[in-house]
């Protein structure tokens, strides 16, 4: 049966098209990649209502009296406390229906009018003087299409210059889009929103429900909903009138797909803006590269935010020299007396390590055996609070071996260090303090997350031990000390981003302390390193994220490299490695008889990928590289279409990967 009326309007469609012939994926499969399951399956374009719940006051008298072990009803209370919530007809929005259904018994809570989206002014705290400059000159942009680089340091208030320019535009009658990179900052960035604008805001990404989605997705259509928060694939929702864009950590690279349709959401959603006339603003404390050079360029207004709220500058960062201080469980004397003296101020401390897992590598002490994934060139990891060694490329497990496979030694030992492995040690060390691990495993399912960052943000856990999942976007307002438990595994990686993405991980996680005004307590940033004397990340603690990026920006100049020259992956999986080599070195023949091809795109490879198998399979790739983007995308489609007629295309796997961001 035909719908009554277009599912999305004519900017949307066009948006895909353009994808499709950028990023050269089949528009079938991008346009799949846009709707909603339900709408793929063919099912009537009709979304369920909301209800807005409102707290009470004596759901406010349940919340402060409710028991310790009441986990779920304290999660819907409190997110109620902080806005109404909207929830989709007959579901409970990530809440227990049997919780929800309780409390709208006790009338903890009620159903409410949403009212009127735009809040009284007087929701919104006065701006700083540079709050004040920065917002100035974002509404100093010319009206219709405009790019505005926001780089503010951690703690200026960035989310707040938002929430402004939101304002104008729905004043205006239009709609708003907030990008963020990942699931884990969606619900606090969605609570702001709700709470200056009501129910007019809703959420979009992979942790809802296909029917949650859905519903948001035809509520955008329809203009029932005027702002949306989402991770990447919410750049498809079909806004009617889409009047202001922003890309929150616009240098994260969550934003780019990696499998399939393997679009960059920060790039689409400027594209979005453009075709709607909407403003576009992308914030981060550490622009990519990219960013910069168009900021440069004059191709982007570059706003400055250079002050936190609180107005006290950001601690410096020191370094800890692995050599001359050895490491126990990942973690130095000088770290741990750095620990002590915050708990016993009063601060919290977050140990920052980004690897997963008790240790990444089970060894044998005998005959330095190491547990091998039988199905990648890569190493084990030991989780063993699941008692499973884990590969962490292809998600292979098994239990862990009592003896050497290979000598039948007994002595395994553990070496090296997880989140696991350093939240174990806390523990050990600081015995009745509250230790939590925040990572992938710990917070597998549910609102696991949400729960831990209130318990946090209510200083009820004195020591974090987080991945990245705790580098950007989260305020803890008591955290006083950083520690980065290493930082070398960048320094010698063959990724020639890993020094940008060491630098902004780095500036991103230092600037979660020291955010409170009155500190009990100075904060401070400590470095685990054996590379104390590296030039680049001397660079970075001692003039800042502005000054290595300016270096690297010449070393990409000079070698050519995005954001100076433009990249193209093909890549090829087969079941032996002459398979995909044979296939890449007949796309590669086909390319050099393209005109412009050796001259304007130069071909490199193929050659073995970084990790040459993966999966059980053995992967090689071809990179083309240009200094202008034209002549590279005048080449793409005339080659792919011969390369899908060669005979090899079709006994293996292989893909085309536009604007690379990983050549692993």
């Amino acid at each position: 049966m035909l719908d009554a009326a277009p599912l999305a309007p004519p900017d949307w469609l066009k948006l895909l098209l353009w994808a499709a012939d950028y990023y050269q994926h089949p528009v079938g499969e991008v346009v799949a990649a846009a709707l909603p399951a339900p709408l793929r399956e063919g099912r009537p374009a009709i979304g369920r209502q909301a209800r807005c719940l409102r707290l009470t006051e004596a759901g406010r008298r349940a919340l402060a009296e409710l028991p310790a072990r009441a986990h779920r009803q304290h999660a819907l209370l409190s997110a109620l406390a902080t806005a109404d919530l909207q929830v989709p007809a007959g579901e409970a929005s990530g809440f227990d229906a049997g919780v929800l259904r309780r409390a709208l018994e006790q009338a903890w809570v009620v159903e409410a009018d949403p009212g009127s989206p735009i809040a009284p002014m007087n929701k919104a705290p006065a701006l700083t003087a540079a709050q004040q400059e920065a917002l100035d000159a974002l509404q100093a942009a010319p009206a219709g299409f405009s790019v505005s680089l926001l780089e503010g340091v951690t703690g200026s208030g960035k989310t707040e210059l938002y929430l402004r320019l939101a304002e104008q535009a729905l004043r205006a009658g239009r709609q708003v889009l907030i990008l963020v990179p990942e699931i884990g900052l969606t619900p606090q960035l969605s609570a702001r929103f709700a709470e200056r604008f009501g129910a007019a805001v809703a959420s979009f990404h992979s942790g809802m429900t296909e029917v949650e989605r859905n519903d948001a997705w035809l509520a955008v259509a329809a203009r029932r909903v005027q702002v949306l928060v989402g991770t990447r694939s919410a750049v498809f929702a079909p806004f009617a009138d889409l009047g202001l864009v922003v890309v929150d950590e616009e240098h994260d690279t969550s934003y780019k797909q990696q499998e399939g349709f393997r679009y960059h959401a920060r790039d689409l959603a400027l594209l979005r803006a453009k075709d709607c006339a909407a403003m576009a603003v992308l914030g981060s404390a550490t622009p990519a590269l990219e960013s910069l050079a168009h900021a440069r360029s004059g191709r982007y207004r570059h706003v400055r935010l250079e002050q936190r709220i609180s107005g006290r500058a950001p601690p410096p960062a020191q370094l800890i020299d692995l050599n001359v201080h050895p490491a126990r469980h990942g973690l130095t004397e000088p770290l741990l007396a750095a620990i002590e003296r915050h708990l016993h101020a009063g601060g919290q401390c977050l140990l920052f390590i980004n690897r997963r897992g008790y240790a990444p590598t089970l060894l044998c002490e005998v005959c330095h055996w190491v547990a091998p994934c039988p199905r990648c060139d890569a190493r084990m990891t030991l989780h063993r609070a699941r008692g499973r060694l884990v590969c962490h490329h292809c998600g292979h497990e098994e239990v862990p071996p009592r003896a050497c496979p290979s000598c039948g030694g007994q002595r395994l030992l553990p070496v090296g260090e997880g989140a696991e492995r350093v939240e174990d040690a806390l523990r050990n060390r600081f015995p009745g303090r509250r230790v939590e691990r925040f990572d992938a495993e710990r917070l597998r399912g549910g609102d696991k997350l949400e729960r831990l960052l209130d318990e946090v943000r209510a200083r009820k856990v004195e020591i974090l031990v987080g991945t990245q999942m705790l580098a950007k976007g989260h305020d803890f307002p008591a955290l006083s000390l950083v520690g980065v438990v290493n930082a070398d595994q960048a320094l010698f990686s063959a990724d020639f981003r890993a020094m940008e993405r060491l630098g902004q991980l780095l500036t991103q996680v230092a600037g979660r302390a020291g955010r409170i005004e009155q500190a009990p307590h100075p904060a401070e940033v400590l470095i685990q390193t054996r590379e104390p004397q590296n030039p680049q990340l001397r660079l970075l603690l001692g003039s800042g994220y502005g000054a290595l990026a300016e270096q690297l920006l010449a070393e990409r100049a000079e070698a050519g490299l995005p954001p100076s020259g433009h990249l193209a992956l093909l890549r090829a999986e087969a079941a032996h490695m002459t398979e995909a080599q044979v296939f890449l070195r007949a796309a590669r023949d086909l390319a050099l008889a393209l005109p412009g091809a050796g001259s304007e795109v130069q071909l490199l490879g193929p050659a073995p990928a970084p990790m040459e198998r993966r999966d059980g399979r053995y992967r090689a790739q071809l990179l083309l590289q240009a200094g202008k983007r034209a002549p590279l995308h005048r080449l793409l489609p005339g080659w792919l279409d011969q390369i899908e007629a060669l005979p090899e295309a079709r006994r293996l796997r292989w893909s085309l990967d536009v604007d690379p961001i990983d050549l692993f």
